[in-house]
């Protein structure tokens, strides 16, 4: 195994162009052609350092410019004289003739003329760049920490023409994070995660000080520098050779590595080795970036959980389970919750609402401070159930005046359920929001609560409460919008494919909270699948039922991504 130090910083000169005057300019770290040897009589020079010598290159050497008789050809020339261009016809004059003077003919053997080997490299290396630009263009586009690091190792996997790839991100705290592979499924993840952090190459280019800038092997299974677990893993798995490179910024230090494996003994060439370290100096910064991103997520995402019940209370004679399901703070246009409040007569209070973020209409930007309204909003109804928690409307009436108050410029949709367990009697409300589903055992049912508007929206909110009685082993639903609408495209279609889908669900997952709830998700999570699938086959022409005899398929949308959170809180009556 070969372990190449941290590169240093050098000038690199200026090479010269070839023997047909065009200059080849290559940018840091891509080295031009080999310059032309000289004219006899001089020393030839040596060929250009780090200058590629692969055949895929399409480096060649250049042949000695026309000498005079006599003169000493310069090493590893070809034999007999090699014509040079510059003339209209595409040859010139041998150095030292007269002006004038006919131009020397192509070589008897076919050698090709200087200009030939330059322009070969030269045609080389844009393809190297125009691959390059291909694949960080590729990398730019990506949107999230996951799409870019799929891009880094399928791009990783093109440029060294490698077969499989494994890569770690480094975790807040240190350390490396659960592996992320190409070509090798979770079991193979799985045993490479066994591998002792002294064998592990990983840990190597993760590392603060020594951090080689790649790593690599011929053969992992026969390398002797290699450790014996990952030999033996290497054999078993079929991994060949590897190399491997650190993804890394001066400011931030090691952010990733990742390995690249072929299916038999390899090595990358050096040109292929070149482009992707170019690659990972462009992939650093932009992975820093969306670590960034995906920390700030995860610590918003922290804080609006906390904002909700962090359990369920267990009460005699019901059951419950709950889910949630965010929204992106970047596209949410609110922020919902859900409660299961304790009362102090041994009645259970059930809630689930939506905030609005700057009042009717607002938009994304507006969503952290709709999450924050939302803990306001949920903390003030946990006061007025315990006080008044009896008398749904009362509550919902409070809270509206609440809003008006303190949140002039919000408006909310909310249910509030007032639940005796024991004698299994429920006494509802509904502000503006979607209606409670009860599902039995002959099926499901909507709660019909009374036409009303949002909290917030008119000048005085008032609201019929409903009362009724469940069976033993029935099962109230109460969810916020962004459920119904993963269901439908529109809310009202929405929700009456989630009644279908509760009323469809087997006998033992209605009779149990968690599942129900994980099946409901399930149902949205296929119906939202299907769509985009329909909306694909649309937009290709290939679904017949949207053709109407030969005429051009109807223009179809895909779902757009989410923009509500969902909210689910399932009671069970025992």
């Amino acid at each position: 195994m070969t372990e190449s130090p941290p590169p240093s910083a050098s000038s690199e000169p200026v090479e010269p162009g070839g023997t047909s005057g065009l200059s080849v300019l290559d940018p840091p770290g891509f080295h031009g052609p080999a310059p032309a040897p000289a004219a006899a009589g001089q020393p030839s020079p040596g060929p250009a350092e780090g200058t590629d010598r692969h055949p895929e290159d399409g480096a060649g050497t250049a042949p000695a410019a026309c000498a005079p008789e006599g003169a000493t050809p310069a090493p590893g020339a070809p034999d007999g004289p090699a014509p040079t261009s510059g003339a209209p016809d595409g040859t010139a004059p041998a150095p030292g003739a007269p002006e004038g003077a006919a131009p020397a003919p192509d070589a008897p053997d076919g050698t090709a003329p200087a200009s030939t080997g330059v322009q070969d490299r030269l045609a080389g290396r844009l393809s190297d760049f125009a691959s390059l630009h291909e694949h960080t263009e590729r990398l730019a586009r990506a949107r999230g920490l996951g799409a870019t690091l799929d891009a880094v190792l399928a791009s990783g996997t093109a440029l060294l023409g490698a077969d499989r790839a494994l890569l770690v991100t480094v975790l807040p705290g240190g350390g490396p994070s659960q592996p992320l592979g190409l070509g090798l499924d979770r079991a193979s993840l799985g045993a490479l995660e066994t591998v002792p952090p002294e064998q592990s190459l990983l840990a190597r280019l993760l590392r603060e000080h020594d951090r080689p800038a790649e790593v690599r092997s011929h053969d992992l299974a026969e390398d002797p520098a290699i450790g014996a677990r990952l030999r033996e893993l290497a054999g078993q798995l079929g991994l060949g050779g590897c190399y491997g490179l650190p993804l890394a910024t001066e400011e931030d230090g090691p952010l990733a590595a990742a390995l690249w494996f072929y299916d038999g003994p390899a090595d990358p060439t050096d040109r292929r080795r070149e482009l992707a370290r170019r690659y990972s100096e462009v992939a650093a910064p932009l992975l820093a970036k969306q670590l960034d991103a995906e920390k700030v997520r995860r610590t918003t995402e922290a804080l609006r959980r906390g904002l909700l019940p962090d359990r369920l209370p267990q009460t005699r004679g019901l059951r419950l389970a709950a889910r949630f399901v965010p929204a992106g703070l970047d596209r949410s246009c609110g922020s919902d919750w859900y409660d299961a409040i304790p009362l102090p007569d041994g009645t259970v209070g059930l809630t689930v609402g939506s905030v609005s973020g700057d009042g009717p209409g607002a938009g994304p930007g507006s969503a952290p401070g709709a999450a924050a309204a939302m803990g306001r909003v949920r903390a003030a109804l946990r006061a007025y159930a315990v006080l008044e928690g009896e008398d749904p409307v009362s509550v919902l009436g409070d809270l509206e005046l609440l809003l008006k108050t303190t949140e002039p410029t919000r408006s909310a949709t909310a249910v509030y359920a007032w639940v005796e367990p024991e004698e299994r009697r429920v006494t509802l409300a509904g502000a503006g929001h979607c209606p409670p589903v009860l599902v039995t055992r002959y099926g499901a049912e909507f709660v019909e609560t009374s036409l009303s508007a949002p909290l917030g929206m008119l000048s005085c909110w008032e609201a019929p409460g409903v009362e009724f009685t469940a069976e033993r082993g029935d099962t109230l639903v109460l969810y916020t919008e962004g459920l119904a609408r993963r269901f439908g495209q529109t809310l009202h279609s929405g929700q009456a494919d989630l009644r279908r889908a509760a009323a469809d669900a087997p006998r033992d997952v209605r009779t149990d909270p968690e599942r129900l709830c994980a099946h409901l998700l399930a149902a949205a999570a296929a119906r939202e699948a299907d769509r985009r699938q329909r909306a694909d086959r649309r937009a290709a022409g290939q679904d017949p039922a949207d053709r109407d005899g030969g005429a051009a398929p109807r223009r179809s949308t895909a779902p757009a991504p989410a923009t509500d959170d969902l909210m689910l809180l399932a009671a069970r009556f025992e």
